[in-house]
């Protein structure tokens, strides 16, 4: 419907959904001074699909559709199946997504979590619009801090590393020894120059064991989370590529040298000044991220490129895209930089090997496993952690802090994932057992009925916008709002047996297809019990 409107009044104007039903199906802003011509407007284009169209204060225009026109927007839900809810919006673009973005020689720790959980999100809602796209991650697998892994490894004897543990605690021994021990420091830098390098044959085999166990592991913890890379970039992909920019850069003088360092000056553009090049001649992450940004252009040309991070790292991200702007301006233009909150734990009991660090294997782990007391079933039990991990990240707004409470988490009454996944499971047991009967029309239909159909309606709508505005907690809201009034008609009506079986039927259907496609998009798992 939100089409139609469109077409009535342009492609660019706003349109939501009312605060109160009472206001009617679909607010429209257009001005006090189109207020009355958007009306005709709309009137001409609906026709007798809309009750009531009227002006309603502030340049607002409400929009009440009949109910013959919100029923057959819910059969449509049930007709349409696994293809309720696509859109066109970005149809024919080529969009690529990074995130994840875990260094190896590390342990995945939980922010990466966070990144993953969005960044997949984002990547399907993107697709849901139409669009091609890409998915990759960018690591880390040169520079200090690899260099403080390896020598952990070597001090401990170790030539076969086995497990991402082993390793994280191999960098753990070097961050301390390059931090409280100045002859561990001096080896440590030799030990990054040498990386670079690429000319000490041990060092390089212990060096691609090491990346090989770390992404082993990151990779169990992606197909957990039920995401995927298409591309999987590190920084020794893009230090050749990042040098060589800005050094022409330099020559351009868009960078500058400082005390035999290169740097880009960004005070004269708003942003931070930072280095791209040290003084012993390696990129600094800086750099890498523009090289990086030239490597996809030319692995997989794009029309738009987003990058999901912490918000920790928005500061360098608006010097990084200021220095892209000069260097390769339309490269710059197509990028857009989503922050990422932190997550909390509300009481700070779980466990961390480290002491400060919690792991996203670690956290995972211990989430299931509150779940299997519940849940007998292991599948289950993983269903429903990854549901209620996911459905806390992604129902905070962009950029802000994530409170994990695994109790809250993991209820199934009110504001979590599996009180989303119950409400589905209770919906398709119901069509389950329902006989194949042809759809009759209500005679009276209870109001709470006509209330779920008023939310299914919008799902087309919500989906596009979620895409659009890049913030998944939108979708979250709305599927966390449709499964309150199908749980609330649950408790109260009889569907099968009952008065209007049919037309309950279909709307249990589109319910559960509304629920489904919503839950695929955000990436949490659809339980078939629990």
């Amino acid at each position: 419907m939100e089409d139609r409107i469109r077409k009535a009044l342009g492609e660019n104007v706003v349109i939501r959904r009312p605060p109160n039903p009472d206001f009617g199906d679909y607010a429209v802003f257009v001005g006090p001074e189109k207020a009355e011509s958007a009306v005709q407007a709309i009137r001409s284009e609906l026709g007798e699909k809309a009750s009531k169209i009227e002006v309603a204060g502030k340049g607002f225009v409400n929009i009440t559709l009949t109910r013959s026109a919100v029923t057959f927007a819910v059969a449509e839900a049930d007709a349409k199946g696994n293809d309720w809810g696509k859109g066109v919006g970005e149809d024919g673009k080529r969009i690529i997504v990074e995130y994840s973005n875990p260094n190896a020689f590390k342990e995945m720790h939980i922010g990466h979590l966070v990144g993953t959980v969005v960044g997949e999100s984002l990547s399907r809602l993107i697709e849901n619009s139409g669009a091609k796209v890409a998915r990759d991650t960018f690591g880390g697998d040169i520079g200090p801090n690899v260099a403080k892994a390896l020598w952990g490894l070597q001090k401990s004897g170790i030539t076969e590393p086995t497990t991402a543990v082993e390793v994280g605690e191999a960098y753990s021994s070097g961050s301390n020894a390059y931090d409280s021990d100045t002859l561990a420091k001096t080896e440590i830098d030799a030990l990054n120059q040498a990386i670079y390098a690429g000319t000490d044959r041990a060092l390089m085999e212990l060096w691609r064991k090491g990346r090989d166990v770390s992404m082993e592991e990151f990779r169990r913890i992606w197909k957990l989370l039920g995401t995927h890379f298409d591309f999987e970039f590190f920084d020794s992909d893009t230090t050749e590529i990042g040098l060589r920019v800005v050094n022409d850069g330099l020559n351009k003088n868009i960078f500058q040298k400082s005390d035999g360092a290169v740097i880009y000056n960004g005070e004269r553009k708003g942003v931070h000044t930072l280095v791209f090049i040290t003084s012993h001649n390696t990129p600094t992450y800086e750099a890498k991220d523009i090289g990086l940004a030239f490597l996809k252009e030319e692995r997989w040309p794009s029309d738009r490129v987003i990058i999901v991070t912490g918000n920790e790292q928005a500061g360098r991200f608006k010097t990084i895209l200021a220095a892209l702007g000069e260097l390769a301006p339309l490269l710059a233009e197509k990028i857009t930089h989503v922050a990422t909150g932190f997550l909390k734990l509300a009481f700070g009991k779980m466990s961390s090997r480290d002491g400060n660090v919690i792991t996203a294997s670690d956290f995972i782990k211990e989430v299931i496993e509150k779940a299997s007391e519940k849940n007998e079933d292991p599948l289950v039990a993983e269903q429903v952690a990854v549901g209620a991990i996911k459905y806390m990240i992604l129902r905070q707004s962009p950029g802000s802090d994530i409170i994990f409470d695994e109790k809250k988490s993991l209820s199934l009454e009110g504001d979590s994932g599996p009180y989303l996944q119950y409400a589905l499971v209770r919906a398709k047991s119901i069509v389950a057992k329902a006989p194949n009967t042809k759809h009759q029309a209500p005679n009276k239909m209870p109001e709470i009925l006509y209330s779920i159909e008023r939310i299914i309606l919008h799902f087309p709508e919500v989906t596009s916008r979620t895409a659009r505005e890049l913030a998944p907690n939108l979708l979250v809201n709305y599927l966390t709002e449709l499964a309150s009034e199908w749980n609330s008609f649950y408790a109260q009506e009889r569907i099968i047996g009952g008065d209007d079986e049919t037309h309950k039927l279909l709307v249990a259907r589109a319910f559960v297809n509304t629920m489904t496609n919503g839950l695929t998009l955000l990436g949490i798992p659809a339980p078939e019990k629990m």
